[in-house]
């Protein structure tokens, strides 16, 4: 892979931050300044996100609590656990994306470190209870360009519904762990090597510092979306996260680079706002879309194009070269017309674009064929490779090339 930029080291406090891509990205860990946390709290706050959202939000906070007080008690040893993630979307009433969120419920406080740092804290957690420990709260990692007009959304949504709706990006970020190195496919949903800091472990500062910031804890989690995505989480914002070299943080670009080559957008800058159709944008495939839960807002577009089974245009990776299969530094900007040098017919649009690599909303019959020539429709000097990514299901092909046969 061609370096995007040269490799400059800039200081960030004591930290040092990585602009350019290695030559291969082992693990690397971000803070994702492009992402907001937005926090839900109440009673009804998991209802409430699962009568709006594509997937099933109560699956992650597990069945309804029982009456009784519970007890928990502390386990040497044994680090805070916290129900996995969820990533689900927000849509219009017509089925069109706008806005995609990941979903936390922090882990409850008795399986946290106390405010001192040498022993977990122990309780009582009664079910149901308004206040109670952890009960009634949902952080969401949110596209930070879109912030305010998606608290704005959720709270015209809100009605009598008990749930509080806040943005409280300045006590918590976002940050992404990813990588070769990194990608598993576990069922576990704890990064391993996370799994072993905790009480009992020796003096982690990342723990104790996390575990006074209103006991939302530090665990790296499996993203949702795909095992190669590696590991995400909300922090702290005055720590940083463990297993974060201090020389290892990498700016932004390489998570963008990473999901590029995955084919996976985010964020509705990615996703066009107001405009696209989610299984275009692979949002199925991505754990983002529950066929089984009851009714969300925007769910008959989405079950009716589901249930028809073929989807013509999907969201893939590109690669920019020239005659010579030469990888082009940015040779094309988000916006241009990808489209079939032979004909002239238009393919499709580049959506994403960094480097040589990019990523558009192609017609798979032309993107896919075989010894097709692509390219960029104001530079037919640049050449536009589609490639199919190793996560897709074979049937989104299968279906399409018996789709075409027939007709």
């Amino acid at each position: 892979m061609l370096p995007l930029a040269r490799r400059l080291l800039l200081p960030r406090g004591r930290r040092l931050l990585h602009t350019a891509p290695p030559a291969d990205p082992g693990v690397l860990a971000c803070r994702l300044a492009s992402r907001a946390v937005v926090r839900f709290r109440g009673p009804e706050a998991a209802r409430f996100l699962n009568s709006l959202l594509t997937n099933d939000v109560l699956l992650s906070h597990g069945s309804p609590a029982s009456s009784q007080p519970q007890r928990y008690a502390p386990t040497p040893n044994a680090p805070a656990r916290a129900p996995p993630p969820r990533y689900a979307a927000l849509l219009t009433p017509q089925g069109r994306f706008l806005y995609d969120l990941f979903l936390y419920r922090p882990a409850p406080r008795s399986q946290m470190l106390d405010r001192t740092g040498a022993a977990p804290q122990t309780g009582e957690r009664p079910g149901g209870e308004e206040g109670g420990e952890g009960d009634g709260e949902v952080l969401a990692d949110v596209d930070a360009a879109e912030v305010d007009e998606l608290l704005a959304c959720f709270k015209r949504y809100r009605l009598r519904s008990k749930v509080e709706i806040d943005n409280v990006s300045e006590e918590f970020l976002c940050w992404q762990r990813f990588g070769s190195d990194v990608a598993h496919s576990e069922p576990s949903t704890q990064e391993p090597e996370a799994q072993s800091i905790g009480w009992g472990q020796g003096s982690d500062h990342a723990a104790e510092s996390s575990a006074q910031g209103n006991g939302h804890g530090w665990q790296w989690l499996k993203d949702p979306r795909l095992d190669i995505l590696g590991y995400r989480g909300i922090f702290p914002a005055d720590t940083i996260p463990p297993l974060v070299e201090a020389d290892k943080e990498a700016d932004e670009r390489h998570y963008l680079l990473w999901r590029i080559e995955n084919g996976v957008a985010e964020g509705s800058t990615e996703i066009p706002k107001g405009e696209a159709i989610p299984l275009e944008y692979n949002l199925a495939g991505l754990n983002a879309i529950s066929f089984d839960k009851g009714c969300y807002i925007g769910q008959e577009l989405i079950a009716r194009t589901h249930h028809r089974g073929v989807i013509r245009k999907r969201l893939i990776p590109l690669k920019f070269v020239d005659e010579n299969d030469k990888e082009l530094e940015q040779a094309v900007a988000p916006g241009s017309d990808v489209v079939d040098d032979a004909s002239g017919k238009k393919v499709g649009t580049v959506s994403t674009a960094l480097g040589s690599r990019g990523m558009g909303l192609l017609r798979l019959e032309a993107a896919l064929k075989e010894n097709a020539i692509l390219a960029i429709s104001d530079n037919r000097d640049v050449r536009v490779k589609a490639i199919k990514p190793d996560w897709w299901p074979a049937e989104w092909t299968e279906v399409l090339a018996q789709q075409s046969a027939v007709a």
